[in-house]
């Protein structure tokens, strides 16, 4: 950012990512009605250009391009400039990344910058542009591109303008391949093992070669298939990966939590930035491989990444923050990265000779003459002391940016996390904090009208219009919050969102939801999606919801839609399990069986307690849990059917169906420890 320069409309916004631009000398829009209206007045095309506030290549085509008053003023005199956060206008985002795919078949990537007509339809698109040509001719020099795309608007308008056209009409296009004959079986997920093993890296963990993402969501797949086939190479794979990401760079060792993705195969030099959404999913990740294996070293790395959430990314209500920047004084991990010497000064000699040995310090460094900590093996001295040490130090460095605007969909995720990292390790600090967020966006993201709002600021009033994703992540957490609690309010609050899920979401003509919904500002396509990348898509998560909440709440209709919507993606996801994870997993929980736990006791009863902890620490993952206190009054029978004729037998009492059968009422925590054996 150029403090010589006055700042522009940006600096309005409440988006960091936004704001950073505030005083670039481009003449730059948000995106909506004046840009647009402008862009029409002028018959000017528009220059869109997308990114977020973490990612560095952003930072870098900042500086390059729209910090530099001769690409400002080629911008300024011939385009419209609208700057989109794409974690605020995910909508948007995935609108314009799929013109990008379409037109280049790249696979994408932010910054994105596409140019569009004044009716928003893409021509042209590409990611980061350099300011000359020094990539040319693969990556041309931003003004090289910008003079050729003035000269075309200017000689071939109506050639771009039919290239738009036929480009957006593929976009409105682009539904889901239905297979309305395929049975949804145990079948559809046998090859699942060996799709993934045909990518896996047998030495280092993980899918692929490099970069190597954590994919969370599949290491969680796996340990489902583990189970179900009886298969332990399928857990093998998920533990190899899990214990190869906590050991290598992509792990804070002394921060806890995990940075964005390694750009190599061995999990060593991260991406530096850290978004909450990959920590939440894979604190989630770690807390079940805790369960599949008792092993301590995944609850420690579910620990670490919760305390690093709790110290870092919340805020004073309770919520979450969205991302850590990987730069901090303008080079990206400068903050995590550490000199031998500076560590032998602020330890001492012989604890920085243990602490250097254990972490792969040396005096040429893994990382740019620097050294980024890891670790070759789970088994290692105590250095807890050490670790306080150099985080204490590490906390006077100029810090990381911090985006500190609050998404309903990825704190869904950090709660849902939170509630499961509870009920495994006994936690009730954990599921405290996760109700503390959840009560702040029902309280504060939550219109009078029962809808959902995107984003917020500490602050800042909640705007935008929620997603699908914000839905059916949130709804997923209030549901993890009602097995950790039983408290009624959010499995009511859980039913109200999923009524308006389905009214604004849904289509009415065919199964599956939309992204948008019906009160979202129109755009040029509305699609459903169904591919995940970094998250569950929003309609595997609807679907996930939609048959627990069925099982819960008794309704026939909400496990019919959920069906209907797998068996639409099914063709889709054949074959492609690592962009269909989570839809796999809720193909898991319908092929069943469902484990429906209903536990009659007191919450103050030791063995009521221990009840609890035996059915929570058990590998299951398709359950539903329910408790009801006698004491209490009358069981919510009117919102929870699994509690009617289920009386309290002197002492706690666990009734356990499944396959539309229950066994005899089991009395007291050995009979269900039994059962569980």
């Amino acid at each position: 950012m150029r403090d010589d320069l006055p700042v522009n409309r940006l600096a309005q916004e409440s988006s960091l990512y936004l704001q950073q631009h505030s005083r670039n000398p481009v003449d730059w829009f948000p995106w909506g009605d004046e840009a647009i209206e402008r862009a029409r007045e002028l018959e000017r095309p528009i220059f869109l250009s997308i990114g977020y506030s973490a990612c560095h290549w952003c930072h870098v085509m900042e500086h390059e391009c729209f910090e530099n008053d001769g690409i400002a003023a080629i911008l300024n005199e011939n385009f419209v400039s609208i700057k989109v956060d794409r974690e605020e206008r995910p909508d948007i985002d995935q609108i314009y990344m799929n013109a990008l795919q379409v037109m280049s078949r790249e696979g994408g990537g932010w910054p994105l910058s596409v140019f569009l007509t004044p009716e928003l339809q893409p021509f042209y698109a590409g990611t980061y542009f350099p300011p000359d040509n020094r990539y040319a001719p693969q990556r041309p020099g931003f003004p090289q591109l910008l003079r050729a795309v003035i000269n075309a608007w200017t000689t071939q308008r109506d050639q771009l303008i039919h290239q738009a056209s036929e480009v957006t009409s593929h976009l409105q296009q682009l539904e889901p391949v239905t297979s309305p004959q395929s049975e949804l079986t145990v079948e559809r997920l046998k090859p699942v093992g060996n799709q993934l093993r045909r990518v896996f890296d047998p030495a280092n963990g993980g899918f692929g070669h490099q970069p190597k993402f954590p994919h969370a969501i599949e290491q969680r797949l796996l340990m489902r298939c583990a189970k179900r086939f009886d298969d332990p190479s399928c857990m093998e794979m998920a533990r190899i990966t899990l214990e190869k990401m906590a050991l290598g760079g992509i792990y804070d060792h002394l921060g806890g939590g995990f940075h964005r993705y390694s750009v190599d195969a061995h999990w060593l030099v991260p991406h530096f930035e850290k978004m909450l959404y990959d920590n939440a999913l894979l604190t989630s990740a770690y807390v079940e491989a805790y369960l599949c294996t008792k092993d301590v070293f995944f609850r420690h790395v579910a620990v670490e990444t919760i305390e690093y959430i709790r110290r870092e990314m919340t805020s004073p209500v309770g919520a979450f923050y969205s991302t850590q920047d990987a730069d901090s004084e303008g080079e990206e991990g400068k903050f995590y990265v550490w000199s031998k010497s500076e560590i032998t000064q602020i330890l001492g000699e012989s604890l920085a000779k243990t602490f250097n040995a254990v972490y792969d310090v040396t005096d040429k460094g893994n990382f740019e003459g620097h050294n980024i900590l890891n670790r070759s093996t789970i088994d290692s001295p105590d250095l807890s002391d050490a670790k306080r040490k150099l985080l204490e130090v590490r906390s006077h460095r100029i810090w990381p940016g911090r985006d500190e605007k609050i998404l309903t969909s990825w704190n869904g995720l950090m709660i849902a996390a939170l509630a499961q990292a509870g009920m495994a390790f006994d936690r009730s600090d954990y599921t405290e904090m996760a109700s503390k967020a959840a009560d702040f966006i029902l309280t504060n993201m939550r219109t009078s009208d029962g809808r959902l709002h995107r984003t917020c600021a500490v602050g800042i009033p909640a705007k935008l219009n929620g997603y699908l994703e914000d839905y059916s992540f949130f709804i997923d957490a209030l549901i993890e919050l009602y097995f950790a609690t039983f408290d009624v309010r959010w499995l009511r609050s859980a039913n109200e969102l999923t009524e308006v899920m389905i009214a604004e979401f849904g289509d009415p003509n065919s199964p599956g939801f939309f992204y948008t919904g019906n009160a979202h500002e129109p755009l040029i396509a509305r699609n459903k999606d169904w591919q995940e990348g970094s998250i569950p898509s929003g309609n595997s998560m609807a679907v996930s919801v939609l048959q627990r909440l069925g099982v819960l709440v008794d309704k026939r209709e909400y496990v019919v839609k959920a069906n209907e919507t797998l068996q639409t993606f099914l063709a889709m996801i054949q074959g492609s399990p690592m962009a269909a994870g989570q839809m796999l997993c809720d193909l898991d929980f319908h092929v069943g069986p469902v484990q429906e736990w209903v536990v009659i006791g007191s919450k103050s009863d030791p063995e009521t307690l221990e009840v609890l902890h035996a059915i929570r620490t058990t590998y299951h993952p398709n359950k539903v849990v329910v408790l009801h206190d006698p004491a209490s009054g009358d069981a919510p029978t009117e919102l929870v059917p699994l509690l009617k004729d289920k009386p309290m037998q002197a002492r706690v009492t666990t009734y356990l169906c499944q396959n539309y059968a229950c066994l005899a009422p089991m009395i007291g925590v050995e009979a269900v420890r039994l059962a569980l054996q």
